[in-house]
C-alpha cells in the first residue's frame, strides 16, 4: 500500500472541488449530516458553501499506533444537531470511503433513527478506495491502489500539549 501526503492548500482545494460536484449536478438536499471525527472538516466547509444546517453523527472505527489499525464501528446514541428536526434530503458526509463499513452502517443508523423524517440520503467524501464495498454518490479521488491518506491534521495525533509553541516559550504571536 502506498502513501499519499494531503497538504493543507490541496486539502481545501479538494473540499472545494467536491461542493462544485455537488453544485452541478443540482441535487437539493436541505441538512448535512458530517462523520465525525474526519468529516467534521469537510461537511463544516460544505455547510458553509451551501449554506446548510450541520448535523454531526460521531463514529469511530480506527484506533492503535498511528491510527491505522481498523477495530468494530463504534457509532453515538445521538445525532448533534441545533434544528428541531432532521431534513428530508440528507448530504451525508466524510473525508473518505476506504471499507465502506463506516459509511454504509452511518446510512443505516439515519435511516433506523430518523425513517419519518428522510427521503433521501446521498454521501459524499473526498477520497473513494477501491477496496470500498460501498460506492459514494460524490466524490473528488478514485483512490485505485488503495493508499493510506495522510491528512494535514494528523500532525496533532502525535503531539502532546508540552510540544505547543506557546508552551515551550510562554508566547504567543
Amino acid at each position: 500500500m502506498s502513501d499519499i501526503y494531503i497538504s493543507w492548500p490541496r486539502y481545501h482545494e479538494t473540499i472545494e472541488y467536491l461542493a462544485a460536484k455537488i453544485y452541478q449536478s443540482q441535487w437539493e438536499f436541505n441538512q448535512i449530516v458530517c462523520l465525525a471525527r474526519g468529516g467534521v472538516r469537510v461537511g463544516d466547509i460544505l455547510a458553509r458553501i451551501f449554506s446548510k444546517h450541520l448535523a454531526i453523527l460521531a463514529t469511530s472505527s480506527y484506533g492503535g499506533i498511528e491510527g491505522k489499525k481498523r477495530g468494530n464501528i463504534k457509532m453515538a446514541k445521538n445525532l448533534t444537531m441545533t434544528t428541531d428536526s432532521l431534513g428530508s434530503h440528507i448530504l451525508l458526509v466524510d473525508d473518505l470511503v476506504d471499507s465502506g463499513i463506516s459509511i454504509k452502517n452511518s446510512i443505516a443508523w439515519l435511516q433506523n433513527n430518523y425513517s419519518q423524517e428522510i427521503q433521501e440520503v446521498k454521501t459524499a467524501v473526498l477520497w473513494y478506495k477501491a477496496c470500498s464495498i460501498f460506492e459514494p454518490d460524490y466524490y473528488v479521488d478514485y483512490l485505485l491502489n488503495n493508499p493510506w491518506v495522510h491528512q494535514p491534521f494528523e500532525v496533532y495525533e502525535q503531539m502532546d500539549p508540552a510540544d505547543l509553541t506557546v508552551v515551550k516559550t510562554g508566547k504567543s504571536n
